[in-house]
């Protein structure tokens, strides 16, 4: 009989006039909503904020998570492999382990997500330094030699540029 061993988290609730919200980029938010610590390592979770225009986050994958999208408002594309799909209000989105992928609002369309990673990764650090990168007050190097301790592997995608160009 085989038996598995979960830990033990209690709930969480975030009020969303106490969720810290940090700007990563000139046209984008993230409110911090439960970082692993907090949920037993079982989820992160974050909500995006993306104005029209915004870059989103470039191609990217994960090595120990699956990352999960909930279209909360707007319209999305995300690069999923070598494939581009379109996202609407409502639609839901699971991208396993090193898949590649990257997001952003569809033309013309700003767009909200629930994001959420499974197992839970301590990212609330990550998405700090990408404000402090926005605010001038780190590098883009430091988010590269950041990227095994937040599992955040960023490629090189041709058809994800073309996407981006084209918008």
């Amino acid at each position: 009989m085989a038996t598995t061993t979960q830990q033990s988290a209690s709930p969480v609730l975030v009020r969303s006039g106490n969720a810290a919200t940090l700007q990563d980029g000139a046209l984008s938010l993230i409110t911090l909503l439960a970082d692993a610590g907090e949920t037993g390592g079982a989820l992160t979770a974050n909500k995006a904020s993306l104005s029209k225009g915004s870059p989103g986050a470039p191609a990217h994958f994960h090595t120990a998570a699956t990352e999960m999208f909930l279209v909360l408002d707007g319209s999305m594309r995300f690069l999923l492999g070598d494939e581009i799909v379109r996202l609407e209000r409502g639609d839901f989105l699971t991208v396993p382990p090193t898949v590649p992928h990257a997001f952003a609002p569809a033309p013309g369309s700003e767009a909200e997500l629930l994001v959420v990673f499974t197992p839970g990764l301590h990212r609330f650090d990550y998405y700090r330094l990408l404000e402090r990168v926005y605010r001038g007050e780190a590098t883009v190097q430091e988010i590269r030699d950041s990227s095994q301790q937040y599992d955040n592997h960023y490629v090189d995608s041709p058809v994800w540029r073309e996407e981006i160009a084209r918008a």
